[in-house]
């Protein structure tokens, strides 16, 4: 092909490629206070990655900051008010989803008394944290687990809509001697125990529940039809994994 020609190819492509290409900006939503994962201060990992992602995009990163609550594609991404959602399940079909960047599962969180397992013996006598995303505790996989081993009656169940991040305020209390442990979701458990030494262990599901899902992989979320930049996401993941893994280490993230 010709000089020529090779300008007016990639002029054309330009002209007909989706707006993030010709766009300066990269425009993530996210949630302004859901520590380890984003804050508006731009402290989270989430924050960290999104970062990288921009510089690879050669975009200014650019934040809509949105509570993640129900309907939040619809009135996040199908609006037009960003380009992308971090930290979204890889399956997670509103969306269509980059490659995966990390791989977590639900945690034990525990005290002077670890907790390794769902068939622990003493796991009906145990205070033990779970996240709530709403009124069942059985709607999350550990709560699910715990009902399976009839572990119920010391339940506690922390909303995650409140002041500060539900995972933050079980580890907390494991910390304070309130609760004997928790059932957390990894990324969360593991930044937030290190900070009080506190013990982690990986909570396998009891194998009468082995289907429920316990691990996830996690992806970037873009609008459906929005193939060319989640294409161009995932050649800069691929390029940038040891990055996106040194600041998953930096945050106590168990993959």
């Amino acid at each position: 092909m010709s000089l020529r020609c090779l300008s007016v190819a990639l002029a054309l492509s330009l002209a007909l490629a989706p707006n993030f290409v010709r766009s300066t900006e990269f425009r993530v939503c996210a949630e302004p206070d859901n520590v380890p994962f984003s804050h508006q201060n731009r402290s989270g990992f989430e924050n960290r990655i999104a970062s990288l992602m921009a510089q690879e995009l050669g975009a200014t990163l650019v934040y809509s900051w949105q509570p993640q609550r129900r309907g939040f594609v619809r009135r996040t991404l199908g609006a037009g008010m960003c380009d992308a959602w971090m930290g979204v399940p890889a399956d997670f079909a509103p969306v269509l989803t980059t490659r995966p960047y990390y791989r977590s599962t639900y945690v034990f969180v525990y005290g002077r008394r670890p907790l390794r397992s769902f068939d622990d013996p003493a796991l009906r006598a145990l205070r033990v944290g779970v996240q709530l995303p709403g009124n069942d505790m059985a709607a999350t996989p550990a709560g699910h687990a715990l009902a399976a081993r009839g572990a119920v009656d010391k339940v506690v169940g922390f909303p995650v809509y409140g002041e500060h991040p539900a995972a933050q305020r079980i580890v907390e209390a494991v910390a304070k001697g309130e609760l004997d442990a928790g059932v957390l979701w990894g990324p969360a458990a593991g930044f937030f125990a290190r900070q009080h030494a506190l013990g982690v262990s990986k909570a396998f599901a009891p194998p009468e529940l082995a289907s429920l899902p316990f691990e996830f992989a996690i992806a970037i979320g873009v609008r459906r039809d929005a193939t060319a930049l989640r294409d161009a996401l995932d050649a800069a993941l691929a390029r940038r994994m040891d990055d996106v893994g040194r600041i998953l280490d930096e945050y106590a993230v168990p993959r």
